[in-house]
């Protein structure tokens, strides 16, 4: 019988809601996504509850049709397998359990909501289906609306990983605590001082946009000066010039800034130079995830899951 690769990915973050088709292509070293449709709805669930610690009836309502659409295109294209994953604005919403309830209801479609542990490491199984080197050792930075997942891989395993509440989103609402960019601060000098000179890969929207401003060819890294770069340059547009000549969306034309400047921070703290872009996320994981669970571990006996 002929194996059903194709698989689909919900991402509920605290920017945008994000639906992802792919399918897996089986390879002799490893498996690739190809993505056959990629929605996004830029529902911003993080501008509630980062504000009043809960989602309004409004955001609810809007995540309900989108999941509800989500479903549907995915029944057009013959998807099996789904799962839906929200991240860091459904976590600390107050009202999150009745918010959910109502929305699987109408949707049809079950919410897993996922700590930062497991997003990371969700984030970080992309590392097998990209043309890095598999015998080198990387930080993960994944830069979301409403947090930053840091992962320390060694041969594409999770070794040390945190979650900090440092996302753009929360940055635009001025809700980051001091405390957890100390914290951020003490992770990345503790791998510094263990691991010496640090490689980076980076994902997330913002910096994949900086990538192709920035007029990367694929594959190639980013340097931390070229973020730089970008970010002033952008940063030397209006919020209207972004949309209008940069043609960057109304949800990216802001978050943009406030991304760049965490990548920085970052990159200046770990004393890294230049960032692999891949341009995958955390619904890429979620399609990898499920494919390894079905039919991976056999598969690719070494590209086991980090997922626990």
């Amino acid at each position: 019988m002929e194996k059903d690769l194709t698989y689909a990915a919900i991402d509920i973050g605290s920017n945008a809601v994000r639906l992802l088709i792919g399918d897996v292509i089986e390879r002799d070293d490893h498996p690739v996504i190809k993505k056959t449709s990629l929605v996004r709805v830029p529902i911003r669930l993080g501008e509630d509850v980062f504000d009043g610690g809960r989602i309004s009836g409004a955001k609810r309502d809007y995540l309900i049709k989108s999941l509800k659409a989500f479903r549907l295109l995915g029944e057009v294209y013959g998807v099996r397998y789904l799962r839906c994953c929200a991240t860091s604005a459904v976590r600390e919403a107050s009202n999150r359990d009745e918010v959910i309830t109502r929305v699987e209801m109408e949707s049809g479609v079950h919410i897993e909501v996922i700590n930062g542990r497991t997003e990371a490491d969700l984030i970080c199984s992309t590392f097998w289906t990209q043309d890095l080197l598999k015998d080198r050792d990387y930080l993960y930075i994944d830069v979301g609306g409403g947090s930053t997942e840091l992962t320390w891989l060694e041969k594409g395993h999770r070794v040390k990983s945190a979650s900090f509440k440092i996302g753009t989103v929360r940055t635009l609402k001025g809700k980051v605590k001091d405390s957890e960019w100390d914290d951020m601060r003490a992770f990345l000098q503790d791998l510094r001082e263990e691991h010496g000179h640090l490689m980076a890969i980076g994902t997330g929207g913002n910096i994949n946009r900086i990538f192709k401003e920035n007029g990367n060819r694929f594959g190639e890294p980013l340097r931390a000066s070229d973020i730089q770069a970008q970010r002033d340059r952008i940063a030397s547009y209006s919020f209207e010039d972004r949309v209008k000549h940069l043609r960057l969306r109304p949800d990216r034309a802001d978050v943009i800034i406030p991304a760049a400047d965490i990548f920085m921070r970052i990159l200046r703290k770990a004393e890294i130079d230049e960032v692999f872009v891949p341009k995958v996320g955390l619904a890429d994981g979620i399609v990898y995830d499920l494919y390894m669970k079905q039919y991976g571990a056999k598969r690719y006996p070494r590209n086991e899951p980090v997922t626990a």
